[in-house]
């Protein structure tokens, strides 16, 4: 690729959004879906009826509400929004350890028999989920963060020039 082509290419960027870091942002969202989607519809007695998946679910609303606004935001290369994905990202990996990791070979008593909460194939769906989830998210960040620093040494090559 020539530098003309790459001048090219970095001019585009004002006029077309970022579609790429969007779209990952709702693929995570996505993944997070069936993350909880599997969880909930799980069926053990009352071992998720506590605070917990309380705190769970008003995260989930909070996350997907963030991801698809930053979803949004990194469609215009707003550079701040790709910290927040970065950062939601990083709390995905979080919550592996707080419901999966507890619930993971966990009994609870049920018509008097102990039964396992959560299986090794449940357990590694959900993990896969949120770990996809988190890499759709970090990659979000870091490519609309790139795609930023390039348009705004863009814009400064052109402001020198028009100077």
């Amino acid at each position: 690729m020539t530098n003309e082509d790459r001048m090219i290419q970095r001019d585009r960027m004002r006029f077309v959004k970022n579609k790429l870091s969007a779209n990952l942002a709702i693929l995570a969202i996505v993944f997070n879906v069936f993350y909880f989607v599997n969880i909930y519809r799980s069926d053990v007695g009352s071992y998720y009826y506590t605070i917990i998946i309380g705190a769970d679910i008003v995260y989930n609303l909070l996350f997907m509400l963030a991801a698809f606004l930053a979803s949004e935001g990194v469609k215009n290369y707003k550079i701040n929004y790709s910290w927040l994905l970065i950062v939601i990202g990083i709390l995905q990996i979080a919550r592996i350890f707080i419901i999966p990791m507890r619930a993971h070979g966990a009994t609870a008593t049920i018509g008097g028999v102990e039964t396992i909460v959560m299986g090794d194939g449940q357990f590694y769906k959900l993990v896969i989920y949120l770990v996809l989830s988190a890499v759709c998210l970090v990659a979000a960040g870091v490519i609309n963060y790139n795609k930023c620093r390039a348009l705004e040494e863009h814009m400064k090559t052109l402001e020198g020039t028009a100077a």
